[in-house]
């Protein structure tokens, strides 16, 4: 049983339902190529990782895509917001025994193992650990409680996320490591300056 857990938050791949905000300039199939690749990278990021690995779906769950059953669970997500959604596999998480808990999405080229091996690290002296993201969010949450509060009170997708989650944990007295920030794939800018990621 391993006591640290890794989730993935994903979108189902399907045309027309992923990176919105980037097919407004490239067009629906370029945004899901991009998508696609996102994926990839995302996989090769947890692929190394000794953790206890799981997947979670927006809308159900695909048993015969590029997660393998056996390194990942697969779960589909519960909850009207992303702040539901994410408290629920983090609550599902903890009561099953684990005691580092760390979340990522699908949206970030630029994130590699070492960062995520350094969050659980820094689980160990720390209540929590946040990868801030360039445009207000985060990319990465850990925690060695679970924390309900975090998920609650927030304008999710917007530019005040990450400031207002660092105010609830100075609030709550919770000692905290940053990891570098990041950017992630929303826009043709963001994908135009990606190193990892091209341009259809």
């Amino acid at each position: 049983m391993y006591h640290s857990a890794l989730i993935i938050f994903v979108k189902n791949p399907e045309k027309g339902k992923v990176k919105t905000r980037l097919a407004e300039t490239i067009g629906d199939e370029k945004a899901l190529a991009v998508y696609n690749e996102l994926l990839q990278i995302t996989k090769s990021v947890a692929d190394p990782l000794s953790v206890e690995k799981q997947i979670w779906y927006s809308r159900f769950v695909d048993e015969d895509d590029l997660w393998e059953q056996g390194p990942y669970e697969k779960h589909s997500q519960k909850g009207e917001s992303l702040g539901q959604r994410m408290q629920s596999a983090f609550q599902k998480a903890f009561s099953s025994g684990h005691q580092k808990v760390v979340i990522i999405g699908s949206d970030c080229a630029s994130i590699r193992t070492e960062i995520v091996r350094e969050a659980f690290d820094e689980l160990v002296d720390h209540d929590l650990v946040v990868g801030p993201a360039q445009d207000g969010g985060y990319y990465l949450l850990g925690m060695s409680e679970f924390y309900p509060a975090l998920f609650e009170d927030k304008t999710w997708s917007t530019s005040s996320v990450f400031e207002s989650t660092m105010a609830q944990v100075e609030n709550l007295n919770l000692s905290y490591h940053l990891l570098s920030t990041l950017n992630d794939i929303d826009t043709e800018d963001d994908l135009r300056a990606s190193t990892r990621i091209r341009l259809p």
